[in-house]
């Protein structure tokens, strides 16, 4: 396994999880510096997630690319981005940045799954791509509570100036780091799409899609869930992004090895399954402070317990047509996104209690775990389990 070239990856993704999920504990500082509602700065989750979706497709023009440079222009569009939401002096202008910014994401992951499959030896596919997937997690540790904090103290475009920064430090590292594995097969702009004929990509995508709704119903509005329902002050909510972080960094490394032993589907449903219990427990007990952290925080964790599974799955059932549903599978991840975020407002809109936020949730994680059950009950077992 070429570690090197896999932690190079997983600096790419922290700077790309520090952009996206930052976004989290910033909303109630950006609905005060632009005088808006709390479920209008919900928009600047949602551009970014639509960003995604829209620039993941792209990877069908670049096919013919090498692996590795298609990675390095990735991570250039990325800083780009980033230094337009710092300069951003209107809403529109910071929406308009948001969604730039969120262009290369989607690429990203799916470039870097297909690559760090190339770096590890057989059988530790999974693996690898927890480790790139690490720097995710890393940034809710991180990057995410330093985030909320300099928006507290500076401004919570902070946080994006740092971004820039250290993306010039991973445009580096994978230039110098990231082998040269090549490229994919080229089977034409046609035969990219032919895997699409299988249900099994589409239980994976739904999967992902309505999975992550139902997760970042509850992420994306963390901030109110902790202070209105569970009373914290609003101070606190940086100590519990750390220990999401925390969380998330334990449950992706666990999956990772979980699904290198036995199935991503079967292991991705039973995350999945666990998660609608966390969420309706959160809408049942999350007026008990401590019992609300307790049950955030593994939430959080059943969020990058999934990734690997789902991001392994889409792969093993995409033959043909990587780079098309590497693709996919981060446009079903944002608009999941941005779908459970502009669902997790409507109990704002109507005034109701934050508890429904989570109830919402769950709802959208019910349909997710059905979807990863009928695959890994029916469809997984005709694929390959190596992505070469």
């Amino acid at each position: 396994m070429q570690l090197k070239g896999l932690i190079s990856l997983s600096f790419g993704t922290l700077s790309l999880g520090i952009t996206e999920f930052v976004a989290m504990g910033l909303l109630p500082y950006i609905a005060a510096d632009f005088s808006i509602s709390l479920a209008s700065a919900g928009h600047f989750v949602s551009a970014y997630a639509l960003g995604v979706a829209a620039g993941a497709f792209s990877l069908l023009f670049l096919r013919r690319l090498k692996l590795k440079t298609i990675l390095l222009l990735l991570i250039i569009v990325h800083i780009v981005g980033n230094a337009l939401t710092v300069a951003a002096t209107s809403f529109p202008a910071l929406i308009t940045a948001r969604f730039i910014a969120g262009l290369p994401h989607g690429c990203y992951f799916g470039v870097g799954s297909i690559i760090a499959q190339r770096l590890c030896e057989k059988g530790k596919g999974s693996s690898a791509v927890s480790i790139m997937v690490a720097g995710m997690t890393m940034a809710n540790i991180f990057g995410v509570p330093l985030g909320t904090a300099l928006a507290e103290i500076v401004s919570f475009k902070a946080i994006y100036v740092l971004t820039v920064i250290w993306g010039v430090i991973v445009l580096f590292s994978c230039h110098r780091w990231v082998q040269d594995v090549g490229r994919i097969e080229d089977t034409g702009f046609k035969g990219q799409f032919k895997f699409l004929r299988s249900p099994a990509p589409w239980l994976v995508l739904g999967a992902t899609l309505f999975g992550n709704a139902g997760i970042f119903c509850m992420q994306s509005y963390i901030s109110p869930i902790l202070t209105d329902l569970a009373g914290f002050k609003l101070q606190t909510v940086p100590a519990v992004l750390i220990a999401m972080g925390i969380c998330m960094v334990i449950s992706n490394f666990i999956s990772g090895r979980l699904c290198d032993r036995f199935s991503p589907g079967k292991v991705g449903a039973g995350v999945q399954f666990t998660a609608i219990i966390l969420l309706l427990a959160i809408a049942a007990c999350g007026h008990m402070p401590w019992v609300c952290v307790i049950l955030v925080c593994l939430t959080a964790g059943a969020l990058f317990a999934l990734s690997s599974p789902e991001q392994v799955s889409i792969l093993r059932t995409s033959p043909g047509g990587l780079l098309l549903g590497a693709a996919m599978i981060q446009a079903a991840f944002n608009l999941g996104n941005a779908l459970g975020t502009t669902s997790g407002g409507i109990p704002f809109i109507f005034s109701i209690s934050p508890r429904f936020i989570t109830v919402i949730g769950a709802l959208w994680a019910l349909l997710g775990f059905i979807c990863l059950f009928l695959y890994a009950r029916k469809w997984e077992k005709h694929f390959s389990d190596e992505i070469r």
